[in-house]
């Protein structure tokens, strides 16, 4: 059961683990592949969308979606640092848990993708449709990490430095 409405949110930080945040180069790594991830994925759905509505560029369309994953899995193996650096965890620290645990089927949808690309699995309509529900999957976790980057930063103090803020949403 979670707090009432008239109790306040348990704070994201202890006072150490937000100094743990604060001094690891992991929060400012976490800071730059959000973004890149992102942009990433951006390219990549658009190339997707345009592969499946005229047929063409399939290539550019999977080579995007490879290189997506390829930054999931740099933000998830940096995140899962940063989050032991933080909270003495690789993974699944209560801060995080329920973004940790969707984040799972994330890297499970952008692997099968990589498994069906590899293998032949699927024919390239289906292939793409996978990605795109990898992608789904994605912007719902994106959101998790968005929506705790603004509890954080609500429950931040006033002299708390803007640059760790902006990574911790990030994974």
């Amino acid at each position: 059961m979670g707090p009432r409405r008239d109790q306040p949110a348990p704070p994201l930080y202890t006072s150490a683990e937000r100094q743990r945040r604060d001094a690891s180069p992991w929060t400012i790594v976490q800071g730059v592949l959000a973004p890149l991830q992102f942009l990433v994925f951006l390219v990549s759905l658009t190339l997707v969308l345009r592969t499946l509505a005229t047929g063409e560029g399939l290539f550019a369309a999977n080579l995007s979606v490879v290189v997506k994953t390829l930054t999931l899995y740099a933000i998830m193996v940096t995140g899962s640092i940063w989050e032991k650096a933080v909270f003495g965890r690789y993974l699944f620290a209560p801060a995080f848990y329920w973004e940790d645990v969707f984040s799972m089927a994330v890297l499970a949808l952008h692997t099968a993708y990589l498994i069906a690309l590899t293998t032949g699995w699927l024919e390239p309509h289906a292939l793409l449709i996978l990605a795109l529900a990898a992608y789904a999957t994605y912007v719902v976790n994106a959101g998790q990490f968005i929506l705790k980057l603004r509890a954080a930063r609500l429950q931040a103090s006033p002299d708390a430095g803007s640059l760790p803020m902006m990574a911790e949403g990030a994974r």
